[in-house]
C-alpha cells in the first residue's frame, strides 16, 4: 500500500470517511479517527473563518487527548476545501488549514500546484478527487499525494466511468495513493477495492446513515430506506452531474420526467446559498443527496458500532480470498 508516511500504523481499515456537505462535522470526524478511519469535513461546512478554526483546534485537542489517555494512536484528519474559483473564500481557508498544519488536505473541482505547495510546506498530504485520466493527469502535475477516483454511483458529484475503467486508467501513470468512491457501504466492498489495487476507500453514504451524523433523522431513514433504484444522476439540481435519492427530489417540488435545464455552476453561490434557511428548496440542504451504495444500509449504527461491522466484513472478505488462493 503506498500509503503517505505520516498515515502508517495509525488506521485499522483502509477507510476515509469521506467530507459531506452540510452532513461531516468534529463530531463525526473525531469518531472516525479515534477508530483508525481517517475522518474528514467539508471547509464550507463552517460558514466563518472563525468557525472553521475552532473546529480545527476542537478536532486536533479530541485526538490529542484520545493519544494520551488510551496510548493508541488516532487516525489522521482531513479537510476538503473547494479550489474553484467562486469559492470565494478559498484562499482565507487554506491559509487556516496550513496555520493549524491540517494532516490531509482534500482539493475539489481544481488542482493548482500552489496550493499543493502550501500543504507540502509543513509536511500535510494532497488527495484531490478525479472523474477521469484527464483530471488525474492533472492532478498528478500539481503534485499530489493521492488521487481519489469518483465512479459512477458515488454520492454528491459523482462521475460516470466504472470503478474498473477508471482505476486502471489511473494506475497507468498514477503510483501513489488511489482511493476509490463510489457505492462502498460494506467492508466486502472495501476488499473487493483493494483487490483493485486501491489503497484507501473513499466512504460517504454509509456514514449519513450514523448516530453521530448531523442531518436529519428523515434524511438518515430514507438513506435505510432507499434501493440503488431510487438514486437519480442528474446535473438540473446543482449544476453538475450529482446523486440524490428521488423522493427527496420530488419533495421539493420537481417532476422527475421534466427536470429543468441547468442554469450553471457556481460552487460559491450554491454553498452559501445551501446554509441559509430560505423557503426555496436548496440542494444539499433539502433535496437530498446520496449514492447507489443505499442498497447495502439496512440500519443506523453509532460509528463505534459501524466500524466494528465493517472490519468484520473486512475480515471475512480477506479471509476468503486468502482461502481461495490456497486451493
Amino acid at each position: 500500500m503506498p500509503l503517505p508516511e505520516s498515515f502508517v500504523g495509525r488506521l485499522s481499515l483502509p477507510v476515509v470517511s469521506a467530507p459531506m456537505f452540510l452532513a461531516s462535522t468534529p463530531k463525526m470526524v473525531i469518531a472516525n479517527c479515534i477508530e483508525g478511519i481517517i475522518g474528514t469535513f467539508p471547509a464550507a461546512n463552517q460558514r466563518t473563518i472563525e468557525g472553521l478554526e475552532q473546529w480545527i483546534v476542537q478536532i486536533k485537542q479530541a485526538l490529542a487527548d484520545f493519544e494520551q489517555t488510551t496510548g493508541k494512536k488516532a487516525a489522521p484528519f482531513g479537510v476538503n476545501l473547494i479550489v474553484h474559483k467562486s469559492n470565494a473564500r478559498m484562499e482565507q481557508d487554506l491559509a487556516m488549514l496550513v496555520k493549524h498544519k491540517v494532516p490531509l488536505v482534500i482539493t475539489s473541482l481544481g488542482a493548482i500546484s500552489t496550493v499543493v505547495d502550501a500543504i507540502h510546506s509543513y509536511g500535510g498530504v494532497v488527495f484531490h478527487d478525479v472523474v477521469n485520466a484527464r483530471h488525474g493527469r492533472k492532478a498528478k502535475g500539481a503534485g499530489v499525494d493521492g488521487l481519489i477516483a469518483v465512479t459512477t454511483g458515488a454520492g454528491g458529484h459523482a462521475g460516470s466511468l466504472h470503478p474498473f475503467a477508471l482505476v486502471q486508467e489511473l494506475r497507468t501513470f498514477f503510483d501513489k495513493t488511489l482511493l476509490l468512491s463510489g457505492s462502498i457501504s460494506t467492508g466486502a466492498e472495501v476488499a473487493a477495492a483493494r483487490c483493485l489495487g486501491v489503497d484507501l476507500a473513499y466512504m460517504g453514504t454509509r456514514f449519513l446513515a450514523t448516530k453521530e451524523c448531523q442531518v436529519s433523522e428523515s434524511y438518515k431513514q430514507l438513506v435505510v430506506n432507499s434501493k440503488a433504484d431510487d438514486i437519480i444522476y442528474t446535473n438540473a439540481i446543482s449544476g453538475i452531474p450529482a446523486n440524490f435519492i428521488k423522493q427527496s427530489v420530488t419533495a421539493a417540488g420537481f417532476d422527475l420526467n421534466n427536470l429543468p435545464k441547468p442554469e450553471g455552476f457556481d460552487i460559491g453561490t450554491e454553498m452559501a446559498e445551501a446554509v441559509k434557511d430560505p423557503a426555496q428548496k436548496k440542494p444539499w440542504k433539502d433535496i437530498w443527496s446520496a449514492g447507489q451504495g443505499v442498497s447495502a444500509i439496512n440500519n443506523i449504527l453509532s460509528i463505534s458500532d459501524l466500524a466494528a461491522q465493517l472490519k468484520q466484513e473486512y475480515q471475512t472478505a480477506i479471509c476468503g480470498i486468502n482461502s481461495i488462493n490456497q486451493k
